[in-house]
């Protein structure tokens, strides 16, 4: 499957790296989601045990049948379990802090919870963000390590809009017109990745960790 690559399989499940793009299920207007057209690729039905959004890259982990996603679900709850993430953020947060607060998922209000860490800073040079008032200013960067403590949707988007340091290329929850000046700078897709993943196998933890994804890597190597 174009976009997906299998990083460890067992009995019960499969961890794949997503690319950027891809639904992971159905819905209108989807035609192959991550979910149907694995389960094509593998010969039997795999369900999913976590979701990432569409635009979002990275580690998910499916199940090999449901009741191994049922386990799995509450398996990756648990505290042995962990999910980081990596992201590009506009702006130039503190070296780390926490986010907390509330997110309405499926019309629930939902406590959300991540911790942060700088990595790096970079800047989008005037040359490419010269626009409506932007001429002769740069654009500051950050490369964040996210790890969160709940799983809600699109919690790690809105969190660090609300904070002040939107994501990069994400036109629902961040910076639309800065979003629309680092399109011509060459930042055109959503920087958020699910790159290391810690789940409990034969008796303990164990990490998976995955590079950033091309669209992000490009970013670091021109802007940081």
């Amino acid at each position: 499957m174009k976009g997906v690559s299998i990083l460890f399989e067992n009995s019960e499940i499969l961890l794949v790296n997503k690319g950027a793009g891809i639904s992971v299920q159905g819905g209108s207007g989807v035609a192959h989601p991550l979910d149907e057209e694995l389960s094509k690729l593998m010969g039997y039905k795999v369900h999913l045990v976590h979701r990432l959004d569409k635009d979002t890259a990275g580690i998910l982990i499916v199940a090999k049948s449901p009741a191994f996603a049922t386990k799995w679900t509450k398996l990756i709850a648990g505290k042995e379990a962990g999910k980081e993430y990596t992201a590009i953020c506009i702006g130039s947060p503190r070296k780390e802090g926490t986010l907390e607060g509330t997110v309405e998922a499926h019309g629930r209000i939902q406590k959300a919870v991540s911790f942060y860490k700088v990595g790096r800073t970079g800047l989008v040079p005037p040359a490419g963000a010269a626009e409506d008032g932007q001429a002769g200013e740069s654009i500051p960067l950050s490369l964040l390590s996210i790890r969160i403590e709940t799983g809600r949707m699109h919690q790690i988007r809105i969190q660090t809009a609300r904070a002040g340091f939107p994501i990069a290329g994400d036109d629902q929850h961040g910076d639309f017109r800065m979003n629309k000046i680092l399109r011509k700078a060459g930042i055109k897709k959503l920087m958020l990745a699910s790159t290391r993943l810690t789940i409990p196998l034969d008796g303990g933890p164990k990490t998976f960790e995955i590079p950033l994804p091309p669209h992000m890597q490009d970013a670091v190597d021109r802007f940081f």
